[in-house]
């Protein structure tokens, strides 16, 4: 299943490729998240599940355009993320590889969506590393709408995790209780472009 993480790769590299012969470009992009993650609730109390407080992080990455008026945008994106638990921190780091599909709805305007695949490389609750995670590759779904002038390029996104991934660890607080905590990402993602 982990191969699959290569396709948007090798879609990007085929982007590049095919640069001089259609309306497509390369390009790098960066921007913030605004994120929570499922709830968190001890193993034994389910009605005792904890939502969590939204919160910052950022993203890093490139990204391959093919076509004009409709057009395929594969991406290769670094995210951290970070949601808060009353005190505690769940932080993630994960490689994204969104494979959109677009179309220019009115001048420079243009709506998008697509399936998300996503590699989870690392996880922290309260300084704890996290190594127990269902699935370190998960598939979500991403869905916005997008401006371009020229070479620059900004968007606004909402992406969702379909699969249910799920993280357990021990806390220590009050007795030793065996915890579980959503991973699957629900998030707002405001991004800057530049296509080279």
């Amino acid at each position: 299943m982990k191969k699959l993480f290569l396709l948007p790769l090798l879609a990007i590299l085929l982007t590049t490729t095919i640069n001089a012969q259609s309306s497509t470009g390369f390009g790098f992009k960066g921007g913030l998240n605004y994120n929570a993650n499922g709830k968190k609730y001890f193993e034994s109390i389910k009605e005792n599940a904890k939502n969590p407080d939204r919160n910052v992080g950022y993203h890093l990455g490139i990204f391959g355009k093919i076509g004009n008026q409709i057009y395929f945008k594969p991406e290769l994106v670094y995210t951290s993320t970070k949601s808060d638990y009353d005190n505690d921190s769940f932080k993630m780091e994960k490689l994204d590889a969104p494979l959109l599909v677009g179309v220019k709805v009115l001048g420079p305007l243009s709506v998008f969506g697509g399936p998300a695949f996503q590699y989870i490389l690392d996880t922290e609750y309260d300084g704890i590393s996290i190594n127990d995670i269902e699935n370190d590759f998960t598939i979500g779904l991403n869905f916005g709408i997008g401006l371009n002038i020229k070479r620059l390029g900004i968007d606004l996104r909402y992406e969702r995790g379909f699969s249910k991934n799920e993280a357990t660890f021990i806390e220590t607080q009050g007795g030793i209780t065996p915890s579980r905590l959503d991973t699957r990402p629900d998030q707002l993602i405001l991004s800057f472009s530049f296509i080279l």
